[in-house]
C-alpha cells in the first residue's frame, strides 16, 4: 500500500533520512520543485531520482515514453545524458529487469520508491553522492 507523507515539507528518502532535491535545471518532479515526492494524485509515481544515460533515454522512447524530445508545450526542454530527473518506479523497475536501468540518487529517491523496487535493487545502482 502507497504510503503518503503527510507533512510534504518532510518527506523522507529510500534510506529513511530526510528527502534532498533531485534537479533544479532542468526541473523535475512530479510538482516541478526539485524533488521526486509523490502524493495520492501522482498516478505515475515519480519518485526516482535518475541520472539519465542514453541508452535509458532510447529505452523510455521505445517504450512510448520520449523523454529526449523538447516539447516546449509543456515547458520540457527533453532530457540529455547526464540530466537527472524523478522517474516513475515502475518505468525504472521495468528498465531494471531490461538490464537498462540508470543510476540513482539514494537520498533524493521518495521512500514510497519501495513500494515497487527492492532497496538492495536500488542500492546497487546507487551514485555515489548528490551535487
Amino acid at each position: 500500500m502507497l504510503t503518503i507523507d503527510t507533512n510534504l515539507q518532510e518527506p523522507k528518502n529510500v534510506l529513511g533520512t530526510k528527502l534532498k532535491p533531485c534537479c533544479f535545471s532542468p526541473m523535475t518532479g512530479y510538482f516541478r520543485d526539485g524533488y521526486c515526492r509523490t502524493d495520492l494524485s501522482d498516478f505515475g509515481t515519480h519518485t526516482v531520482c535518475a541520472i539519465m544515460t542514453e541508452d535509458f533515454l532510447a529505452f523510455s522512447k521505445a517504450r512510448g515514453n520520449d523523454l529526449s524530445t523538447p516539447r516546449p508545450e509543456y515547458n520540457f526542454v527533453g532530457l540529455k545524458a547526464g540530466d537527472k530527473w524523478c522517474l516513475c518506479a515502475t518505468r525504472w523497475s521495468e528498465a531494471f529487469k531490461a538490464g537498462m536501468a540508470p543510476q540513482i540518487i539514494l537520498e533524493a529517491t521518495h521512500r514510497n520508491t519501495l513500494e515497487f523496487i527492492d532497496l538492495a535493487d536500488l542500492k546497487a545502482y546507487a551514485f555515489n553522492s548528490i551535487s
